[in-house]
């Protein structure tokens, strides 16, 4: 393939819900410009997008694809990203190097939750769009209803080239001398018509629709020379955002002729080949051997192996000019979000907007002892996808798997059996449950052991109460009842003993320690007898004080359409959750905040994309501590109990 400059280029991504054929649309047009001898189905998982063992297994995309297809001098880099929604990493980091998206629609579904969503992404980037609809050889389609329900869902922004009026109305609108002229003459002149249509485009305020039937490789050609005409070359894109060196924000043009700088947008983990760096070049030039700096990381990287990737094939690039879109060989320091640049003008992008992860999941390995397999396989999977997290949560002992939904967190664990040959089950959390006292006690711990040879002999007497503070301990003894040294001894039993509270084995917090009396034995006192001693009176304590359990709360913010309003809140107040306020949107729907028990939210993102039919969305964060209904802490002590083989 050989080496295009920016103005022969145009990036496109292709968004749109699952199924609507973004793949299929890409073999289309690799077929029809004679880039594949024979077009490939998704349902015989011989596309060129589609070549990840598990998309094959599943019929459906689960990465971003770079595919070029070069046609009439020019090389169309087609991005063909997810259409599943826990996909949305994919999704982020594609569109970041996309000077335009299209939105492929099914003729026979018309607007769906997807075709919404990928609005929504071309609205945050500001990026250009046109809209496929697809699949129009499908029996009882109307192309006239799913024209119409574009229109009513998006405005009149978007617009058919088969109608001129509805199409000039939409170009007027754009520009406040057009809209004056077309008002005045009921038209626009065809050369202003024709620079307001590209202006407009290029702004986001046009959406041309386009039709075809990709299966049948029927409107391909037209839907390309669509893409060649009103899609902006990568040279006529405004400047980046990004800040220098110094964090001073700054601007940084398009241009073969600048010092380097390009973004990292995706990162792939290939058991054969290692790690692959898809990179969009914004300034200068690459070629393997430089050496490039990446302010992220502060660390120079050598660059090996570039080359332009048509799905899994990779095609040898000597030098890729700023605007084109590569990939690079095993860089050591370097991830998905990073920035490459001349270390003598230091430039940084904003890093890839990932969504927060809503579902949790615990994962233990079917094998023993495989745990550490498990840490690596996942580290090299989050360089792939760092939309989800992994969190060895210190309190539970459990390894957490912090994802988009159930199919990613599935193929996660798929991609663990495949790639890194360790097999998991997946279990439910267990709820970092503290534990604390309401009342107060004054009890005495003594440890004595003589068995023959040296004997221990620890004795204290401790009061506790309720603190604000996580843990106080201060002493008040007299006449050296304990001896000094070994006062630290008796705070670390007490801290030790915290770790494992007496009801369900879980932290102890809020506790106040007060050592005021004590004994000893002039031969078998010591550190290790005071901390047994210690301990034995921090469980007596505990006993006595009226412990209770207390549970995360978490904060909550749901953003609601208006008719899911009353589904979200009465399943809210099922979770034993608060309603705390709710605050109209600007594009419609609501902002409904709330609290919850983390216990009752686990798989709370399943539950809401029911609920909404998968419009709903919500961000999750941990509030405070709070007293667990009797009810419920009762069973929670019993099960600890049960557990732990004790009434």
């Amino acid at each position: 393939m050989k080496g295009y400059s920016g103005d022969q280029i145009r990036n496109v991504v292709l968004l749109g819900h699952g199924g609507s054929g973004k793949t299929t649309v890409v073999e289309a047009a690799l077929a029809k410009t004679g880039a594949v001898t024979r077009m490939g189905k998704v349902e015989d998982g011989n596309t060129v997008s589609d070549y990840e063992k598990t998309e094959i297994e599943k019929g459906y995309s689960i990465a971003a694809t770079v595919v070029p297809v070069e046609y009439n001098k020019t090389k169309i880099n087609f991005i063909d990203a997810p259409g599943f929604f826990d996909f949305a990493g994919e999704v982020a980091g594609a569109a970041r190097a996309a000077e335009a998206a299209v939105i492929v629609v099914d003729a026979s579904a018309g607007v769906q939750v997807g075709t919404e969503k990928a609005w929504e992404v071309c609205k945050k980037l500001s990026l250009p769009r046109l809209f496929l609809i697809n699949k129009t050889d499908k029996e009882n389609v109307d192309l006239a209803q799913v024209t119409a329900g574009l229109k009513e869902k998006f405005g009149t922004s978007v617009a058919s080239l088969d109608d001129k009026d509805e199409l000039m109305e939409a170009v007027a609108g754009t520009d406040e001398a057009l809209l004056d002229k077309y008002l005045e003459d009921g038209e626009l002149p065809e050369a202003d018509f024709v620079k307001g249509l590209a202006a407009g485009i290029a702004t986001g305020d046009v959406a041309l629709i386009f039709k075809s039937s990709a299966t049948g490789q029927e409107g391909i050609v037209e839907f390309l020379d669509a893409i060649l005409k009103y899609v902006p070359a990568p040279t006529e894109h405004a400047p980046f955002p990004a800040v220098d060196g110094s964090g001073t924000g700054i601007e940084v043009a398009q241009s073969v002729d600048g010092p380097l700088a390009a973004f990292v947008f995706k990162t792939v983990s290939d058991p054969q080949s290692g790690k692959i760096s898809f990179v969009k070049v914004i300034s200068g030039k690459i070629s393997k051997g430089i050496e490039a700096y990446n302010p992220t990381t502060e660390k120079p990287e050598k660059l090996g192996a570039i080359s332009f990737m048509r799905g899994k094939a990779p095609v040898e690039a000597p030098e890729v000019v700023a605007g084109d879109i590569c990939a690079i060989a095993k860089l050591q320091f370097t991830h998905t979000g990073d920035t490459l640049c001349d270390k003598a003008h230091v430039v940084k992008f904003p890093p890839v907007d990932m969504p927060e992860p809503t579902l949790v999941t615990a994962i233990v390995p079917k094998a023993k002892g495989e745990e550490e397999k498990i840490g690596n396989g996942l580290t090299r999977l989050r360089d792939e996808d760092p939309s989800f997290s992994v969190e060895h949560n210190a309190e539970t002992g459990q390894i957490l798997l912090h994802g988009q939904g159930e199919i990613q967190i599935g193929i996660i664990t798929t991609k663990l059996r495949d790639r890194f040959k360790v097999e998991v089950d997946q279990i439910d959390p267990k709820v970092p449950y503290r534990e604390t006292i309401r009342g107060t006690a004054d009890v005495q711990g003594k440890h004595k052991k003589q068995s023959g040879g040296a004997g221990q002999y620890g004795d204290v007497h401790i009061k506790f109460s309720p603190s604000a503070e996580e843990f106080e301990f201060s002493e008040e003894l007299f006449g050296g009842s304990v001896p000094k040294q070994y006062v630290p001894a008796v705070e670390k039993g007490l801290k030790e003993s915290m770790v494992k509270g007496p009801l369900s084995g879980s932290k102890v917090v809020n506790i106040k320690a007060v050592l005021y009396d004590g004994s000893y034995h002039d031969v078998d006192s010591n550190e290790m007898a005071f901390k047994v001693a210690a301990s034995l009176a921090f469980k007596k304590g505990m006993e006595e004080a009226k412990p209770i359990l207390l549970e995360p709360v978490q904060h909550i913010e749901i953003l609601v359409p208006d008719e899911y309003m009353g589904d979200v809140m009465g399943d809210m107040n099922k979770r034993r959750g608060k309603i705390l306020g709710m605050e109209p949107q600007a594009g419609g729907g609501q902002k409904l905040v709330a609290e919850a028990p983390l216990a009752e939210m686990f798989k709370y993102a399943i539950n809401l994309r029911s609920m909404t039919q998968a419009h709903g969305a919500f961000t999750m964060r941990f509030e405070r501590y709070e007293e667990v209904p009797a009810q419920i802490s009762q069973k929670v002590v019993a099960d600890y109990k049960a557990s732990q083989g004790t009434d």
